[in-house]
């Protein structure tokens, strides 16, 4: 027996999937890390932590009962897209990574729009400028931290400096490195005229690799850290966007994904590098050779639950504890006590600012509608309803630009909440259908490294091998015409509200 080995270094934590050649899940593990927000706005980690959280959960899959080390025959890595990890001359890390969903960054972007003008930059790399992005945080370190940036030699994604940490190699792949800024989406290699925009040597990047083909083999000191076999192939991975839609088979047209993680994607593969033309969503290169994708994100979609978890359910959290049970069953159980509309309350899910469709690092999380009725429980319904809100925004895009869909897959935490996919389901008035494995990113980057591995001939052979459809949850009829009433009052609350979020933002700095 093969198997094969998915990497995912997430925002909360780090999970590995141990995975047989059917696709069937024969190990797991995950542990988590703590994000630092040091002042409002800012996102950072610990590359440390990522790495010891993953040696461990790494440790705890190679050694599982029954399990070989010597037979995994692959492993493939995927992680949060757009952090910056400084490394110097000795290959330290120079400070906390700066992440995707950190917004200090405003003023940089601007500089690089100026510097390489904006025709060039989206002749190049398919999308605006956006302070999730990567080159941004190198410019800020470069004019906020210049004693920090003068000793940079290289600049790593999260999960390619987990890759340095196994094998003791420097690479990356395009999925990944289209979330820079940096590269040329078209070519899939990096962008001399952006780099020489913002003179940026380009030694500083790793070579740039597809996502299932090897970029390295596991050391010798990484297989005595974790029980992996050294030389054991690790393939390109990907970027966690484009890892988690193979891990879901969204490897052609016309198969759209919804995630519910941290952050909300809608997700379609394309066949060319087709863009927005008012660039609201992203174009990057896809983890499938010779193909693109199109995605809306939103930056707090389940980080929107998870914040209403941590602040306001401290009693569904204790409770939970108690029965033993996710605290997330009691706060959605309670949110289902609630009719569709929550009874008048609206709520913006824009806590850590916005991509799609409104690029606003100032936008800021709002209720409308607060009343003397208004309880926990509306709350919650409030915000399921509110990401659902958000993630049609993109579909509604998608759409537009003439993108064919012929089935939309639910997938990431919020797919397992029965309530959260119907109401996704009754917001977008479409069929909402999920899959046997929900493991996401470190599914998808198993079945990359099984074509790395030579199990499988494409990615697209993997997916149909080991993807199997599972549940299908239909629009409610008498919802529809409810949420359609609500989806147009929020739509109109961000433009009614932009210019107060930066009055806000102008207040607090």
């Amino acid at each position: 027996m093969s198997y094969l080995l998915g990497i995912d270094v997430g925002t909360t934590g780090a999970k590995a999937l141990l995975v047989n050649e059917k696709g069937d899940i024969v190990a797991r593990s995950s542990h988590e890390y703590p994000l630092h927000t040091p002042r409002p706005g800012w996102a950072e980690q610990d590359p440390a932590d990522w790495w010891q959280a993953t040696a461990n959960a790494i440790r705890d899959v190679a050694g599982a009962p029954g399990i070989r080390a010597a037979e995994i025959a692959g492993m493939g890595l995927s992680g949060q897209m757009h952090g910056s990890v400084f490394l110097d001359a000795q290959n330290e890390v120079i400070r906390p990574a700066i992440l995707w969903c950190d917004q200090r960054t405003a003023d940089q972007c601007d500089w690089i729009t100026r510097a390489a003008g904006r025709e060039t930059v989206v002749a190049e790399t398919c999308n605006p400028v956006l302070t999730g992005f990567t080159a941004p945080k190198i410019v800020w370190l470069k004019q906020q931290e210049p004693q920090a940036y003068a000793r940079v030699r290289k600049v790593l994604l999260p999960k390619d400096y987990i890759r340095f940490r196994l094998t003791g190699e420097f690479a990356t792949e395009v999925s990944d490195a289209s979330g820079t800024s940096l590269l040329n989406i078209r070519q899939r290699k990096w962008s001399k005229k952006m780099l020489a925009a913002l003179e940026l040597p380009e030694d500083w990047l790793p070579p740039v690799f597809e996502s299932p083909i090897p970029s390295a083999t596991i050391s010798a000191e990484a297989s005595r850290l974790t029980g992996l076999p050294a030389g054991m192939p690790v393939v390109g991975g990907g970027g966690d966007q484009a890892a988690g839609a193979v891990g879901n088979g969204i490897v052609t047209s016309g198969v759209v994904s919804v995630t519910c993680g941290t952050s909300g994607v809608v997700f379609a593969s394309l066949d060319s590098p087709v863009m927005d033309e008012q660039l609201r969503t992203h174009t990057f290169c896809h983890a499938v050779p010779g193909k693109w994708h199109v995605m809306g994100v939103m930056l707090s979609a389940g980080g929107s639950l998870r914040w209403y978890r941590d602040a306001l359910a401290s009693e569904e959290v204790a409770l939970a504890r108690r029965m033993g049970v996710d605290p997330y069953e009691l706060i959605t159980a309670q949110a289902a006590t609630v009719e569709p509309g929550c009874e008048g309350l609206v709520f913006l899910p824009y806590l850590t600012g916005e991509r799609t469709p409104y690029p606003d690092p100032d936008a800021r999380g709002v209720f409308l509608g607060l009343n003397l009725r208004s309880g926990r429980a509306q709350m919650a319904r409030a915000i399921l309803e509110g990401v659902a809100y958000g993630l049609r925004d993109s579909l509604e895009i998608v759409k537009e630009m003439g993108v064919k869909i012929t089935q939309v897959r639910a997938s990431g935490g919020g797919a397992r909440s029965s309530l959260w996919r119907q109401i996704q389901a009754d917001v977008f008035n479409t069929e909402l259908v999920t899959i046997t494995v929900d493991e996401g990113p470190a599914f998808g980057v198993a079945l990359l490294a099984g074509v790395g591995a030579g199990m499988f001939k494409t990615v697209e052979e993997a997916c149909e091998k080991t993807i199997r459809l599972k549940d299908r949850t239909q629009p409610a009829t008498a919802n529809v015409a409810t949420y359609e009433l609500f989806y147009r009052i929020y739509r109109s609350l961000y433009p009614a509200l932009k210019p107060l979020f930066a009055d806000l933002s102008k207040a607090v700095c």
